[in-house]
């Protein structure tokens, strides 16, 4: 069931709150499940919902709580969080998101460039990754405005220290434009569809071999 058929709800309910906590439990325990059947340690990127931040304190608790749970290395955990939400209790966010930068969790601006953009805001957030929205990939390399941009924000992320992630990979000529505009990482169909843990463990073990310096799953 897609994303946009039951986030909504989720949220309205409060749902989101203990479905936020097993997602990123679940994801966790994953990835410490692969790791004791010899796969390469592998980083695991997690969404999270604005109605999980209402309390910033006790979401980074919380975090920090099931990933110790999990029993997984914090490095090897990223939260994708957006523009919009990141800039909520803004002062706040910034004092938490240092506190879990400390432990050495990640943190990643998703959709980025389609929300509500404060250049003042981000040169201060406590960040590691800015994900391109795929509306500025998908029509990549026939796209020039959508090339000019992309440029824009890679050459921005990393003047301020940061890795570019564009989503939306489905071709290898956007692969091939995207890589000749030096981002860091790429997400899309090109590489898998969604897979369920079990399928997943094959294609884990091939790209493998040879070791990578940066693999991620994102979900």
């Amino acid at each position: 069931m897609p994303p946009g058929q039951f986030i909504s709800v989720a949220e309205e309910t409060g749902l989101i709150e203990p479905m936020g906590e097993w997602t990123l439990l679940t994801a966790c325990r994953q990835a410490r499940e692969w790791q004791n059947m010899g796969l390469p340690p592998i980083k695991v990127a997690v969404n999270i919902s604005a109605r999980q931040l209402l309390r910033p304190a006790e979401f980074a608790r919380k975090t920090l709580e099931i990933i110790r749970r999990a029993e997984l290395d914090p490095g090897l955990v990223e939260l994708e969080m957006t523009e919009s939400l990141l800039l909520q209790n803004a002062e706040e966010n910034i004092a938490v998101l240092n506190d879990l930068g400390r432990e050495r969790i990640r943190i990643a601006v998703d959709d980025f460039g389609t929300g509500y953009s404060s250049l003042s805001y981000l040169k201060q957030l406590p960040i590691d990754t800015l994900k391109i929205d795929r509306s500025f990939t998908s029509n990549l390399p026939e796209d020039h405005k959508g090339v000019a941009i992309v440029q824009a924000i890679v050459a921005m992320g990393h003047s301020l220290g940061l890795r570019v992630m564009a989503e939306g990979v489905e071709t290898h000529a956007q692969l091939h434009m995207l890589r000749e505009m030096h981002c860091d990482e790429f997400q899309g169909f090109l590489f898998s569809k969604p897979l369920e843990p079990a399928r997943s463990i094959e294609l884990l073990r091939a790209r493998a071999m040879p070791v990578q310096s940066d693999r991620r799953l994102t979900g």
